[in-house]
């Protein structure tokens, strides 16, 4: 087959299609992005989310929250911290002990 035919363009063609047709069929299903995109690199949907851990507490104060930390881990409950945009430190645990560990710093 020459190329001067110009069925080598049908191929692509077809490719491009097919994925503008299913873009718009996804778009149609609602699979469009919902959050908006952040300034710079985001490797998570929005800025305050630690995937796995949970906020247990929110200090301004680095030395209460490394307290906090030091006070969950004597308790046994696993826990870091991670300093939010605003300055404040969050003390985060995992998801399935987040209301013990609530309940421990309510008391603390």
């Amino acid at each position: 087959m020459a190329t001067s035919d110009g069925w080598y363009l049908i191929g692509p063609l077809i490719a491009v299609g097919l994925v503008g047709f299913l873009g718009a069929v996804f778009w149609r299903m609602g699979l469009q992005p919902t959050v908006p995109a952040p300034d710079g690199l985001a490797i998570f949907g929005e800025w305050d989310d630690y995937g796995l851990l949970w906020p247990a507490a929110v200090t301004g104060e680095p030395e209460v929250a490394d307290e906090i930390r030091r006070y969950l881990s004597d308790a046994g409950i696993r826990a870091t911290t991670a300093t939010r945009r605003d300055g404040r430190v969050s003390v985060l645990v995992f998801s399935e002990e987040v209301e013990e560990a609530r309940r421990l710093v309510a008391s603390f």
